[in-house]
């Protein structure tokens, strides 16, 4: 069986799926991901082939707003322009890519074309998304998105509504592009793009404790569990001698999103006032978030379920993959999100008692102090620990087999 597998996003977004075609290629099947050009190296050293999509997504992440750099908001012509580019970009690469593939795995809310094109080769066709809440239903509000420059607020409570506005968002976005690129291909328009991307019978690709289908009498969801990488690399000696030198430090790191104005200085400085030492992870910014000293340490990408069971607290931006990782790994959680699902993550942490959620933007020593005081409790340990028992391990496998029986 040939799978064609398509995401556009940061490292979050690319390793369920690399965890997928990882599972599926093991199992003798032939596998091509399509994944902007900053993962082809590393998805390569996989043994899986890639064909580059879109631009590099660390070059438009460089440019998130700081605090001394406020977000710009683009006019409705620019986002236009912006959508047609994407529209044409995946269009032109996965109708190449997609030739002599029996199914299309596309992951992530940016997927507008490859329904179209597994339509044009007639083949079947699946949507994953990571979190519940990217996903329509009365139960939650669609995840906030950048306003456009001269939009209205939002001004209704009403789900519903807000999902009508979300999907009227997304047409006047990508609407006229996707319908002329069908056009182009002998296909019928759409009337909304939305609801052809994520199908009638979504996959969700979450842990159905951390991030439950809100509606378990829906059918109309597949929920398989998290898509999660093994990962067998030993940490450094370095990390390794830290951790063993000391009590459990507290984690800090923001992944491939830009970290908070001052993160390394306001982590290290709340663990001091805790009496904690502090691992600092680099990410995709900010190399010099702090310089080593006795009780801190600067890292780059490491080992997450390696380390994750050695500390005493994991604070995060509220990805879903760290989510998964940190309460797999029964540590306690604070979460400081910043955008799209990072919100619905830091409530969940707070709902299930696993940590705390921190208010959006970037944390003063204070409220880093407060936030992190209520997730060190003791209670919330034993609670942590609790619900890493009830994490599930076998979401690829129940996807893999189910990708299978659609062929």
């Amino acid at each position: 069986m040939r799978i064609l597998f398509s995401t556009i996003g940061s490292r979050g977004d690319v390793q369920p799926v690399v965890a997928l075609a990882s599972h599926l290629k093991a199992l003798g099947h032939e596998i091509r991901v399509c994944a902007p050009p900053d993962f082809r190296e590393w998805i390569e050293s996989l043994g899986i082939p890639v064909t580059p999509i879109g631009p590099e997504v660390r070059r438009f992440a460089a440019s998130r707003p700081t605090a001394t750099q406020p977000q710009k908001l683009l006019t409705a012509e620019q986002r236009r322009q912006m959508a047609e580019a994407t529209v044409a970009t995946q269009f032109e690469t996965l109708t190449s890519a997609a030739q002599g593939y029996d199914v299309i795995v596309a992951a992530t809310a940016l997927q507008v074309a490859a329904r179209s094109v597994a339509e044009k080769i007639r083949i079947p066709y699946v949507f994953a998304a990571y979190a519940p809440v990217v996903l329509p239903s009365p139960h939650h509000p669609p995840p906030p998105l950048p306003p456009l420059r001269g939009q209205a607020p939002l001004t209704t409570n009403d789900n519903n509504e807000l999902w009508a506005q979300d999907g009227a968002r997304f047409n006047d976005l990508f609407g006229a592009a996707v319908n002329a690129r069908r056009a182009s291909l002998g296909l019928a328009e759409i009337s909304d793009v939305r609801s052809h991307m994520m199908t009638d019978h979504p996959w969700l690709a979450a842990d159905a404790t951390l991030g439950p289908w809100p509606d378990p009498t829906d059918g109309s969801v597949v929920q398989t569990g998290a898509w999660m990488l093994p990962d067998e690399r030993p940490l450094s000696r370095d990390l390794d001698r830290f951790l063993e030198s000391g009590d459990p430090p507290i984690y800090f790191g923001f992944g491939s999103t830009r970290a908070p104005e001052d993160a390394g200085p306001v982590a290290l400085h709340a663990a001091r006032a805790l009496g904690r030492r502090a691992i600092v992870s680099r990410g995709w910014f900010d190399d010099s978030l702090l310089e080593n000293e006795r009780d801190c340490l600067s890292i780059g990408e490491v080992n997450l379920h390696a380390l994750f069971p050695r500390v005493a607290a994991v604070v995060h931006h509220g990805g879903a993959g760290t989510t998964t990782a940190a309460a797999l790994a029964g540590a306690p959680q604070v979460v400081i999100p910043s955008h799209y699902d990072q919100h619905y993550w830091a409530q969940r942490v707070h709902t299930l008692g696993i940590g705390a959620a921190h208010a959006a933007g970037a944390p003063t020593r204070d409220s880093l102090v407060s936030a992190l005081a209520q997730s060190l409790r003791s209670e919330v340990a034993v609670r942590a620990r609790a619900v890493a028992s009830t994490v599930r391990l076998d979401g690829t496998q129940v996807a893999a087999e189910r990708l299978v029986a659609l062929v």
